[in-house]
């Protein structure tokens, strides 16, 4: 076992019980740990993650143990280990614009008090706090933020509200000499780590990349949530500026979420599309398809995000996290291709790089 880090979660869904169950399913799978960077990462293993708070506003999991709550509806993820009772309740957060109006159609909010998550992250000591609120929960993820700031703990921002990437937040946490790291977590082999690596590909072989879409379809509540038009417009950005910088020149591009499909549950499936002319402007197609789990997809790559805050602020590091975000997110404060990302990120978890 290496050192613990005490870990508080804004949003009991999908993503969090996927990254709650990975802790514990490695606990009894060390010796075959697929889909981690590494098991023993700066001296810390998947399961030093404590849980000590949560935040959600759903009248199924505010009152819950968190071992129970990461399996309540709508919660519909797989299910890959039992969770042993964590001793942590889910509190009520403040609503604010958390829950959108389809979402409001299937989560009916606890008729209780809201928590002060301030004062119950200094009492539970938690030094991170992820951030995993449903897509265009601006103004919530602002709140959050805000708490962490008061309450001493590096931020996590797993959705597309730009916090680590805008220089006002930055400027935030390098004031109160604490960590941010996002925005808008990036899958292990998700929709946008793959369409940004086939371009990034296409480009440096010499291709001219003419035009190319990403389309995704789901049946989660974060496919419901995002049924609300409004509420995408920061997703469509944070996932197209990640494709967007591994090209040098415009390209017609349309990428985001495109339909909500119920009987996929937890299922993601991806279409991915590029057009372009290689030697003699002869024409080149690429068609792909990608199924995947999505919350698992995410879960693996904040076990990665909350160890390498961790460091952070153990080498009393503020602000802005380059490499980690570049490495974990689609939307961090400097875009890199992912083997650069990937490069960077491990030289700071080895102190070759300051952040």
């Amino acid at each position: 076992m290496g050192k613990k880090v005490k870990v508080a979660v804004a949003g009991v869904g999908n993503c969090a019980s996927a990254l709650i169950q990975g802790t514990r399913f490695y606990a009894s799978n060390k010796d075959d740990a697929v889909g981690l960077t590494a098991y023993n990462l700066a001296g810390m293993e998947p399961t030093d993650l404590e849980f000590v708070a949560a935040f959600d506003v759903a009248d199924t999991k505010v009152g819950k143990d968190l071992s129970e709550a990461i399996f309540a509806k709508p919660n519909n993820t797989v299910k890959i280990c039992n969770v042993e009772p964590l001793g942590v309740k889910v509190e009520k957060g403040n609503v604010l614009d958390g829950v959108g109006r389809h979402l409001s159609e299937i989560v009916r909010v606890a008729n209780s008090s809201a928590v002060d998550v301030t004062k119950r992250l200094k009492e539970t000591g938690a030094e991170v706090l992820v951030s995993y609120l449903p897509v265009g929960s601006t103004n919530a993820t602002r709140f959050y933020a805000e708490r962490a700031l008061e309450a001493g703990c590096a931020f996590i921002n797993a959705i597309p509200v730009f916090i680590a990437s805008n220089t006002k937040w930055q400027q935030a946490f390098i004031d109160k000499n604490l960590p941010v790291a996002g925005d808008d977590v990036m899958s292990q082999l998700g929709a946008t780590v793959l369409h940004k690596t086939l371009v990034k590909l296409l480009v440096d072989r010499g291709v001219k990349v003419d035009e190319t879409y990403q389309l995704n379809i789901g049946g989660d509540t974060d496919f419901f949530n995002m049924l609300d038009e409004e509420r995408l417009e920061d997703k469509r950005e944070s996932k197209s500026s990640a494709v967007r910088a591994m090209v040098p020149y415009k390209v017609p591009m349309r990428i985001g979420p495109s339909d909500f499909v119920g009987f996929l549950d937890n299922e993601k499936v991806c279409y991915v599309y590029l057009k372009g002319r290689y030697f003699g402007n002869t024409p080149v197609e690429i068609n792909v398809k990608l199924n995947v789990i999505d919350a698992y997809n995410s879960a693996g790559v904040m076990i990665d995000a909350i160890r390498g805050a961790k460091l952070a602020l153990d080498r009393s590091i503020s602000g802005p996290l380059i490499s980690i975000s570049s490495y974990c997110f689609k939307h961090p404060p400097q875009q890199m291709s992912y083997m650069d990302a990937k490069k960077a990120f491990i030289e700071f978890i080895e102190g070759k790089r300051e952040r």
